[in-house]
């Protein structure tokens, strides 16, 4: 279980704090879902879970253990909004053994299998995938590293509603085995598979039922 104790991050030349005094639990095998506008500190907070950002106070624990930066580097898999464009090799043999040269072709098929990607030839571009399907690659991109913890930025953005339909399917089926993070303006698609729920509104993190975030009661409007 990973636990938020009061995590802040005030840099030097922002007038308030980006997060503020956040507090929350991440528990195994749940999808774990933070809703809110566009600059209200979500992507700061994953940054900081992923160990690319450091808090300013407060604490990250993983059950009892106080985590540091690269102990998060370690323990999260961070997939970013747009993540086609992070996308650096030729190939999806190349961009899933990019940094794990030592992988064998079980490891990749296992990884490609969970994100329902295992029926495409591994010479196939990333660049030429559907944007689904480059997001379910992104996935598999973390999965090979065996993250205790599934970092998500705006996973259904950009996508069509019978892709975003898919994904919110897929996450379903991960959650089976990982803890999942999510962070988005629009709930829509991903409320009926969320165990936990916080708004988040100028760096406060306050935590909802999943019904106050069903589409006829949202309580975040789309950014």
């Amino acid at each position: 279980m990973l636990i938020l104790k009061n995590l802040s991050y005030h840099p030097p030349a922002a007038e308030v704090p980006i997060l503020d005094r956040a507090n929350l639990e991440i528990h195994p095998q749940q999808l774990s879902l933070i809703v809110g506008p566009s600059g209200s500190g979500k992507t700061t907070l994953l940054e900081i879970l992923s160990g690319l950002a450091v808090q300013t106070a407060g604490q990250v624990l993983w059950r009892d253990r106080a985590l540091l930066q690269e102990d998060l580097q370690q323990l999260a898999g961070l997939v970013f909004q747009f993540p086609e464009r992070h996308f650096c090799c030729g190939t999806l043999l190349d961009e899933l053994r990019l940094g794990h040269p030592e992988l064998g072709s079980e490891q990749i098929y296992q990884a490609l299998e969970a994100v329902g990607l295992a029926q495409l030839p591994l010479a196939t571009a990333p660049q030429a995938l559907s944007g689904g399907q480059q997001r379910r690659l992104a996935l598999a991109v973390q999965l090979i590293r065996q993250p205790s913890l599934l970092l998500l930025d705006e996973p259904t953005a950009g996508l069509d509603w019978s892709m975003r339909r898919q994904l919110a399917a897929l996450l379903a089926d991960l959650k089976q085995r990982w803890s999942l993070l999510v962070v988005t303006h629009d709930a829509s698609d991903l409320v009926e598979i969320a165990d936990r729920c916080w708004s988040i509104q100028q760096g406060q993190v306050q935590a909802i039922a999943p019904d106050q975030l069903r589409p006829d009661r949202a309580i975040v409007q789309t950014a």
